[in-house]
């Protein structure tokens, strides 16, 4: 069995280049961008940023673990990388195995930078729900040892430091009480 690495933040936080670092770092792995399953909704999508979304939401997000799950039993090591905060989390849980949870949570102010300075055809590029998605990421109690501020960090520097947490543990996910 492979190990399943949720690797979740904001918009700008620096997800998806971490990811793609990490995946890099294992012998089999995957790389699952969770966007990418949002975008493979053709009619009736809804941004997943708005509240009226909450029901789709919830079925991508049991998509993805039962995606991340099934490549895992493969033997990869995958990383899913998105806004997954802990209110997406009982998805992965319901499937009774272990998991690493680690949130790149950069100050708001540099999330904001690189949020907004990327190609607005590909990405989300809007301040406001790019703000109220990092004011959700810090607004969360009990799962601050998941979070590590990649603010000051370079994209390998933020690697490493997964890497390090996910030898040592740190992220292996149990819920707060």
């Amino acid at each position: 069995m492979g190990n399943v690495i949720i690797l979740a933040g904001p918009p700008g936080a620096g997800k998806t280049t971490v990811a793609g670092l990490l995946a890099g770092r294992f012998e089999r792995s995957v790389h699952l961008h969770t966007d990418d399953f949002w975008a493979y909704i053709k009619r009736g999508i809804i941004p997943p940023y708005l509240p009226e979304s909450h029901e789709q939401n919830e079925t991508v997000m049991g998509v993805v673990a039962g995606a991340a799950f099934g490549y895992a039993a493969g033997g990869y090591t995958v990383i899913c990388d998105g806004v997954m905060g802990p209110w997406f989390l009982h998805k992965f849980e319901e499937r009774a195995q272990p998991f690493h949870y680690v949130i790149l949570r950069p100050d708001a102010a540099t999330a904001l930078a690189r949020a907004t300075g990327r190609d607005p055809d590909r990405h989300l590029t809007d301040p406001g729900p790019i703000a109220d998605m990092h004011a959700q990421f810090v607004a969360q109690d009990g799962y601050d040892r998941y979070v590590l501020d990649s603010s000051v960090l370079t994209p390998d520097e933020t690697a490493d430091a997964v890497s390090d947490g996910i030898r040592d543990g740190a992220y292996l996910f149990k819920r707060p009480r």
